[in-house]
């Protein structure tokens, strides 16, 4: 009766008795049941790895990313306005009004619709500037004027009135300097003088013209032919 319920439990092969399967599948059931208890402790070096090879493998955006170049946009805008800037005793230096002034961050200039400016020299003398755009930089010191440019320097008791007229101007307002590389005229009392391009400097009191030049010299009133 033994032998007969040994060979009849379940899980032993035929020919084995319960007596030699019994060591065997309790050594089964020992590696089983140690799986099971290591179970969660692999799972999580499993998903740990996983993790690890997906930051390793992940690009860096900050590193491979270009930097974009910074757009030609103005940041804001001003309608009829008027800009000064002052010396450190307090004298005014520039005034520049303007139908419209837009400022652009990437360049750090103004560009300004229907400019209207006036600069004071160390000597005292004014200088009136206006044309249909002007480009300047951040404290208004250096004036591009181009589109009817026309920039006249008044009189005083150390020197004539001189104007300049052209379709593009180039002033320096600290340097008292004014130049173009395009056709320009220069006017003053009895003078008028066309030229390819010029130079002035007034604080060396220069006026250097270039290329093919033209004088119209108007005798004063009452002289002798």
């Amino acid at each position: 009766m033994a032998a007969a319920r040994e060979a009849a439990s379940p899980g032993v092969p035929p020919g084995v008795s319960l007596s030699m399967a019994l060591p065997r599948m309790a050594w089964r059931w020992r590696v089983l049941d140690g799986i099971s208890a290591y179970l969660p402790l692999l799972l999580m070096a499993a998903l740990a790895l996983g993790t690890w090879w997906l930051v390793k493998n992940t690009p860096l955006l900050d590193e491979d990313r270009v930097a974009a170049a910074p757009r030609h946009e103005p940041d804001y805008t001003m309608n009829q306005f008027t800009v000064q800037r002052f010396a450190a005793s307090g004298a005014l230096r520039v005034q520049i009004e303007g139908d419209v002034m837009r400022h652009y961050p990437d360049t750090e200039t103004l560009e300004i619709d229907n400019p209207r400016i006036r600069a004071f020299g160390a000597d005292g003398r004014i200088t009136h500037a206006t044309a249909r755009r002007a480009i300047a930089n951040r404290d208004g010191s250096e004036l591009q004027l181009s589109g009817g440019a026309h920039v006249v320097r008044e009189a005083s008791a150390k020197g004539a009135a001189i104007e300049f007229r052209g379709e593009f101007l180039h002033c320096f307002e600290n340097t008292e300097r004014v130049r173009s590389h395009l056709p320009v005229v220069v006017t003053q009392p009895g003078t008028e003088i066309r030229a390819d391009s010029m130079v002035y400097d007034n604080l060396a009191g220069v006026l250097d013209l270039k290329g093919h030049l033209r004088a119209v010299l108007t005798p004063p009133s009452g002289a002798r032919k």
